[in-house]
């Protein structure tokens, strides 16, 4: 029977826990383990202090049988790394030849003086596995300290990421010997919350073993991320494959895509399948809705453009909203959205007009509260809708809110 390994991922680095960096190593790491079936149960961040780095590294040692470190593996007086784990493990520290070899040569390639603290750089520990770093200077290094599995990395993502592919990977899959194949497959909703969707697929995430479902709350909507282990790429993709249809006979109407695919994505595709060509008039959002449009490539033979319109007079004078609306009704409301969605689909020669209006804040306007938006969509057939939100949030959460709520109503059109 193949044993069930609790790996655990170490960051260290001052500059994450002040924030200056993400630490998208420990995302990217925890991705690639949970792919090769190998399961995380710890990810840490530590700053450059000698005695929490050993502290950290006794946690890991006691309680995880795989432990990742990134970082910490520089020339200066805070790259702590291998200092902590000796102070801990006393295991003896030596240089290795191959990596002072390529120290040396790039500072003589540069026409520099090599400063001593650079030598540090090529120290490993006796007897470890050295990973030679084709993509800089500190090697990584695997080695066994009391039936614990220790894989020291450098901190820069793409050394971390050649050292864990080319090296790391390969000798965790010998080492765990888990011979199942993991895929997985993530479908994208939009329209529909998390609390929402998991109500509506509770039998099915509850009654789950192979594959698990898993919901997922993200910026632009909601996602399940489906995993199966099994024994052939054949067999794993049918099983995801089965539980995708169980899940659409219930949600697949907020279903846009799969993987990787955006919203935007399928509009723009969707344009092109009917002929449609699409236009913007945009207060509140900016351009922010055009942007995400013309972001995807051959977005040029439907998107005919927008016109940003924040100002009343711009809306009046250039996008020919009515003085009366804009009197009586207000820029903020219902029927200046659908004036605005009517004049730009005209004078930009679309089949369909987006608008927005709003209020992002941070006082009200025209008696209208912060949060207040109002979206219109119309099309040449006589098509009209207005939807209006209240949104929280600071002014660019409520821009993007309403941006995301345009890409919605647009796919929704286009998709029925």
């Amino acid at each position: 029977m193949t044993k069930s390994y609790k790996a655990e991922i170490i960051a260290v680095g001052t500059e994450l826990l002040l924030g200056q960096i993400a630490n998208t190593n420990a995302q990217w790491l925890s991705e690639k383990l949970a792919l090769s079936g190998i399961n995380v149960y710890q990810h840490g961040v530590v700053g450059d202090n000698l005695h929490r780095v050993k502290e950290a590294f006794e946690q890991a040692q006691n309680r995880s049988d795989i432990i990742l470190v990134t970082g910490g593996l520089g020339p200066t007086e805070d790259d702590l790394t291998r200092e902590a784990f000796q102070l801990m493990s006393n295991l003896e520290l030596m240089e290795h030849g191959p990596s002072m070899k390529k120290i040396e040569a790039f500072f003589q390639n540069q026409n520099k003086i090599m400063t001593p603290n650079n030598k540090k750089q090529a120290r490993v520990f006796k007897g470890s596995r050295v990973l030679f770093n084709q993509q800089g200077m500190a090697p990584g290094m695997i080695l066994s300290y009391e039936s614990k599995t220790w894989i020291f990395l450098p901190g820069v993502p793409r050394e971390m990421k050649s050292l864990f592919t080319n090296d790391a990977m390969p000798f965790l899959q010998q080492l765990t010997g888990n011979e199942e194949l993991i895929k997985s497959l993530v479908l994208k909703f939009t329209g529909i919350g998390e609390s929402a969707l998991e109500h509506e697929l509770k039998s099915l995430i509850q009654a789950q073993q192979n594959p698990t479902i898993a919901p997922l709350a993200q910026e632009d909507g909601v996602v399940i991320r489906l995993t199966a282990k099994e024994k052939s790429e054949e067999r794993a993709e049918k099983l995801l494959e089965e539980t995708k249809q169980q899940i659409l006979s219930r949600v697949g109407d907020y279903f846009f895509g799969e993987n990787d695919e955006t919203i935007e994505q399928k509009i723009i595709s969707l344009l092109n399948k009917k002929k449609y060509y699409i236009a913007a008039a945009e207060s509140l959002t900016g351009g922010m809705f055009t942007d995400r449009l013309i972001s995807v490539s051959g977005a040029s033979s439907v998107c005919r453009g927008g016109i940003i319109c924040y100002d009343t007079k711009v809306k009046q004078e250039i996008l020919g909203v009515s003085k009366e609306t804009i009197q009586h009704k207000g820029t903020v409301s219902e029927e200046c959205a659908l004036e605005m969605a009517e004049q730009v689909s005209s004078k930009l020669h679309a089949n369909i007009g987006i608008s927005f209006t709003g209020v992002a804040g941070p006082e009200q306007v025209e008696g209208k509260d912060v949060g207040t938006v109002y979206i219109a969509l119309v099309s040449k057939e006589g098509f009209k809708q207005v939807e209006k939100l209240m949104s929280m949030g600071d002014r660019n959460t409520i821009r993007k809110r309403a941006t995301i709520k345009g890409l919605e109503i647009i796919f929704n059109f286009l998709k029925s």
